[in-house]
C-alpha cells in the first residue's frame, strides 16, 4: 500500500546511519585491541590509525543520527513513532532537544555522544595508554549503540529503534489500513513532552548529568588498562586529571536533578531520596573516594588496591543506576525513572558485560598491585584521607542497598521497605556521614604526608578549631533550630553536624593562608572543600528550620487525592481578591488569567505582603496540562528569592481541577417569609422578604423595583451565616442577583415570583463558586548557602584540573 503524505528518507538514512555507528564502533574496538596488543610499534602504529579513522566514522554516525532526529522533531512529521510519541506542534523550540533525551533511545544516544567526545580527546592526550583504554571505551561505545538498534534477534528486542513509521510500532492499528491515514484527526499533532520536564533545567541538566555518566568509563579505563597491562600503578598520575574531571561534572549534575526539583516537583525542596537521585549520586560519593585514594597512591604508594575498586565500582555503579532506572523496576517508586520497554534482559546484559571481566580481572591480580606492608600513621593525612574515602563508600553501600529494595524485593519475594517517612530513614544514617566527613574535611589537610609531629598539628588548627566552634555554638544558640520532629537525638546530631561543615568551611579557608601561604592556584581542593563545607551547612539550615507559612487558617478542607500525602492543615486556601493571613504576610490570590501561547499552562498570581508594609512580591506557581494523552495537571512551583531565605509555593488545589467535574445546576424553591429549606449540609431559613431594601450590599435606589430575601444558613456543624439573594426589574427585564455562601458551597439565587404569592429561591451546591486556590508555602532559610556552597566547590575542582593538567604538561 502507497501511504499518501509520509517523509521515508529521513527514518531510512537515519536507521542506516545507526547501523553504521555499530559497525563502527565494533570495527574501532577490533583494532584498538590489535593494536594494544601489537608485537611490534609498526603494528601497533598501523592498527591505532585504522582505529582512529573507524572512531571518527563512529562519531560522525552519532551526530547524523542526532541531526535526523531534530529534523523530524522540528518539522513534524508525525508518522514516525518518536515524533509523534514525545513533541507536540505546541511545545517551544527550547525543549525539542528535551524531547531527545526523554526517551529511553535519545538518552541512550546522548551518552553514546559524549562517549565520542571523550574518547575523541583520548586519542589526543592519552599517549602510550591510547590504545588499551581506548579499547576499553570502545567497548562501552559498541553496547551502547546497540541499545538504538532495534533489532529482533532469535525473538530478543536489541535496542529501540528511534525510527519506527507509527504503521510499524502501532501495526494491528485500524487506522493504518488507510493510505491517508495521516490525514485522521488523530495523526494532526503528537503527545509531547512529558509537563514534568518542561523546565528550562530540563534542556542542560540531562546533558551535564550524562557527560558525568559517561566520563566515569575514562578513570575505569585506565584502571582496567592498568591491571591488563600489569602497569599497576603508572597511569594514575595521567589519569587523576580525569578523576577530577568526572567527580566536577557528576557531582554538578546531581545538584543541577536537584535545582530541577526545586523548580518543577513539588518535593518540597531540592532532595527527597527519590530513588532516581540516589541512583545518581551513589557513583559520585565512591568516586570522590576514590580520587582522594588516588591522590594518596600519588603522593606516598599506598591505598592503589583501594584506588582501582573505587574507581572500577563507580563506572559500575553507573551501568547499575541505568538499569534501575530503565528497567521499570522504579515505575511507581520514583517520579523520573523510566518505563519498562522491553530492554530489561539487554540491560541486564549490559551491566554483566563489565561487572563480571572487570571484578574476575581486579580479583586476578589484587595480590599483585603494589601495595606497602607498613600502616599509615595514624598522624599522616593518608591514613584520614583513607577513612574518609571508606565512610563515603559505605555511605554509598547504604545508600544503593536501601534504593534497590524493589530489586531485592522481586528477586527473593519479599516485601521489605524502609518505612513510611522516606526521607528520615536516610537522614538518620546520613546526618552521621556529615558529621564524621566534616571533621575529616577540616582537619586532614593540616596533616602532612607520611607523619606529623603533634605538636605542629596542634599549633595548627587550633586556631580555627577556635573559630568553628565560636561560630557553630552561636548559631545552634541564636540560630533558632529547634527541629525536634524526631527527637532530642537527632536535633543534637544535627547541632554536631552544624560544627563539622562550619568546622570544614573554617579549616580550609584559614589552609589556603596558613598552609599554603596563600597560593590560591595550589588551593584548588581546599576551596572545594569549603565549597562542600557551605553545602552542608546550607542542606542543614534550609531543612531543619523549614517552615510551613500555609498554615490552615480559613476552616476550609479540600478532597485532596489521599496519593498527594497533602496534610489539609498545611494547604491555605485563598479565595480571589481577598486578602488572606498567612503568619508574616497578607496573601491574595489574584488571578489566573495567565497563559502560556500554547495554552496549557495556567499561571496563577499570588500577591503576598508583608504584615509591617516593609515589602511586597508576586509568586507565579502554575499548572500545566499533563501530556501523553493522560488527564489532569501537574504543578510547577514558584519561588522569591530574599539573601537568607526562599518563600518557595506550589498549587496544591483549585477550582480550576474541578470544571470538567461541576455539572450542578440550581435546585427551585417556592419560598415565603419563616419557610425552611433543607440542603445537603444543613438548612436554611426565611426570615423575611424585603421590597426595594435600602442600605444594602446590592445598592439599590428608590427608583429600582426590587425584592431581596433575608436567609439564615445553619450547617451540620452548628455554625451559620448570612445570605441576601436579590431580583430587581430594569427596563421591564428581570435581574437576578445571587448570594453566595462560600464557607457551605452553597448558592442562592432569587429568580422571580413563583406560584401561590411566593418567590421561587434556587439553591445551588457546588465547590466552584468562586475562583480559589490552595498552596503549600514553604520557608527555607539560608538556602542560598546550599547553591553558593555548589558553585565554590564546582570552582575548586576546575581549579585543581588545571592545575593538574599544568603539572603534566610541564612534565611531558
Amino acid at each position: 500500500m502507497d501511504y499518501i503524505g509520509e517523509h521515508l528518507l529521513p527514518g531510512k538514512l537515519g536507521h542506516f546511519v545507526v547501523f553504521l555507528c555499530f559497525a563502527a564502533s565494533l570495527v574501532s574496538l577490533i583494532a584498538f585491541y590489535k593494536a594494544a596488543t601489537a608485537k611490534n610499534i609498526e603494528e601497533e602504529r598501523s592498527w591505532k590509525r585504522f582505529a582512529r579513522v573507524a572512531f571518527a566514522i563512529d562519531f560522525i554516525s552519532v551526530v547524523s543520527v542526532f541531526a535526523t532526529i531534530l529534523y523530524i522533531i522540528s518539522n513534524h512529521l508525525f508518522e514516525y513513532n518518536f515524533a509523534w510519541e514525545h513533541s507536540s506542534k505546541a511545545l517551544d523550540m527550547q525543549y525539542l532537544f528535551a524531547c531527545i533525551w526523554e526517551s529511553q533511545e535519545g538518552s541512550f544516544l546522548l551518552w553514546t555522544f559524549w562517549n565520542c567526545v571523550l574518547g575523541t580527546i583520548l586519542i589526543f592526550r592519552a599517549g602510550k595508554w591510547e590504545a588499551p583504554v581506548m579499547t576499553v571505551l570502545t567497548f562501552v561505545q559498541v553496547c551502547l549503540s546497540t541499545m538504538i538498534l532495534g533489532l529482533f534477534l532469535f525473538g530478543a528486542k536489541i535496542g529501540i529503534n528511534p525510527f519506527l513509521l507509527m504503521r510499524q510500532q502501532f501495526g494491528d492499528g485500524p487506522m493504518f489500513s488507510r493510505p491517508d491515514y495521516l490525514s485522521m484527526p488523530q495523526m494532526q499533532d503528537g503527545q509531547g513532552l512529558n509537563s514534568l520536564l518542561q523546565n528550562y533545567w530540563m534542556v542542560i541538566h540531562p546533558p551535564v548529568l550524562f557527560l558525568g555518566f559517561a566520563s566515569t568509563v575514562v578513570p575505569f579505563a585506565y584502571a582496567i588498562a592498568g591491571l591488563w597491562k600489569k602497569q599497576y600503578g603508572a597511569w594514575t598520575k595521567i589519569a587523576l586529571p580525569w578523576t577530577l574531571f568526572s567527580a566536577c561534572v557528576l557531582g554538578t549534575g546531581v545538584m543541577m536533578g536537584g535545582a530541577w526539583a526545586y523548580e518543577s516537583l513539588t518535593f518540597g525542596g531540592y532532595w527527597a531520596w527519590d530513588p532516581v537521585e540516589n541512583a545518581s549520586l551513589v557513583p559520585w560519593l565512591v568516586l570522590v573516594a576514590g580520587l582522594h585514594t588516588q591522590l594518596v597512591y600519588n603522593a606516598t604508594g599506598h591505598s592503589l588496591r583501594a584506588t582501582n575498586f573505587f574507581l572500577i565500582f563507580s563506572f559500575l555503579l553507573i551501568l547499575y543506576a541505568t538499569f534501575l532506572t530503565r528497567s521499570g523496576v522504579l515505575n511507581g517508586v520514583s517520579v523520573h525513572a523510566f518505563v519498562d520497554e522491553g530492554l530489561n534482559a539487554q540491560l541486564v546484559v549490559f551491566l554483566l558485560t563489565f561487572v563480571i571481566p572487570s571484578l574476575i580481572l581486579f580479583a586476578i591480580r589484587y595480590k599483585n598491585i603494589p601495595h606497602i606492608v607498613k600502616e599509615e600513621s595514624t598522624y599522616s593525612r593518608e591514613f584520614w584521607m583513607f577513612i574518609g574515602s571508606l565512610v563515603l563508600f559505605l555511605s554509598a553501600l547504604f545508600i544503593s542497598v536501601s534504593t534497590s529494595l524493589p530489586v531485592i524485593n522481586k528477586i527473593g519475594n519479599t516485601k521489605w521497605t524502609i518505612g513510611e517517612d522516606t526521607s528520615f530513614a536516610y537522614n538518620r544514617i546520613e546526618i552521621f556521614i556529615a558529621i564524621i566527613i566534616g571533621l575529616l574535611t577540616a582537619i586532614t589537610q593540616y596533616l602532612k604526608y607520611k607523619d606529623t609531629t603533634r605538636k605542629y598539628f596542634v599549633k595548627k588548627i587550633l586556631i580555627p578549631t577556635i573559630f568553628a566552634l565560636a561560630i557553630s555554638i552561636s548559631i545552634s544558640v541564636f540560630g533558632n533550630i529547634n527541629y525536634d520532629k524526631y527527637g532530642a537525638g537527632f536535633l543534637t546530631a544535627i547541632h554536631l553536624a552544624l560544627f563539622g561543615a562550619v568546622y570544614a568551611v573554617i579549616a580550609n579557608a584559614g589552609y589556603i593562608w596558613a598552609g599554603l601561604r596563600g597560593k590560591v592556584k595550589a588551593a584548588g581542593a581546599s576551596v572545594a572543600h569549603v565549597g562542600f563545607g557551605l553545602m552542608l551547612v546550607g542542606i542543614l539550615l534550609s531543612s531543619s528550620k523549614q517552615k510551613i507559612l500555609s498554615i490552615n487558617t480559613t476552616g476550609i478542607n479540600l478532597p485532596f487525592d489521599p496519593s498527594s500525602k497533602q496534610n489539609p492543615l498545611e494547604n491555605l486556601t485563598l479565595l480571589k481578591n481577598v486578602k488572606t493571613d498567612m503568619g508574616t504576610y497578607w496573601t491574595t490570590y489574584v488571578n489566573s488569567d495567565s497563559m502560556n501561547k500554547a495554552g496549557n499552562i495556567t499561571y496563577f498570581k499570588i500577591n503576598f505582603q508583608r504584615k509591617d508594609g516593609s515589602h511586597e512580591f508576586n509568586l507565579y506557581p502554575n499548572l500545566i496540562k499533563t501530556t501523553k494523552g493522560q488527564q489532569g495537571v501537574s504543578q510547577n512551583p514558584d519561588k522569591y528569592h530574599y539573601v537568607n531565605s526562599d518563600i518557595f509555593t506550589y498549587v496544591t488545589y483549585t477550582d480550576k481541577m474541578e470544571e470538567d467535574k461541576d455539572t450542578t445546576g440550581f435546585k427551585r424553591y417556592p419560598i415565603a417569609a419563616n419557610d425552611t429549606i433543607y440542603y445537603s449540609k444543613g438548612y436554611m431559613v426565611v426570615n423575611k422578604i424585603t421590597p426595594n431594601p435600602s442600605n444594602n450590599k446590592f445598592h439599590f435606589t428608590p427608583a429600582d423595583t426590587a425584592l431581596m430575601a433575608d436567609i439564615t444558613v445553619y450547617g451540620n456543624d452548628s455554625t451559620h451565616y448570612k445570605a441576601s439573594p436579590a431580583f430587581f426589574v430594569k427596563n421591564n427585564r428581570l435581574n437576578a442577583l445571587a448570594d453566595t455562601v462560600f464557607e457551605q458551597n452553597l448558592a442562592l439565587s432569587l429568580n422571580g415570583v413563583a406560584s401561590n404569592n411566593k418567590l421561587e429561591l434556587g439553591v445551588k451546591e457546588s465547590n466552584r463558586l468562586v475562583p480559589y486556590v490552595s498552596l503549600k508555602v514553604i520557608e527555607f532559610p539560608q538556602i542560598n548557602i546550599l547553591w553558593i556552597g555548589t558553585l565554590i566547590m564546582i570552582t575548586g575542582f576546575i581549579m585543581s584540573i588545571v592545575r593538574r593538567i599544568k603539572m603534566r604538561l610541564s612534565v611531558v
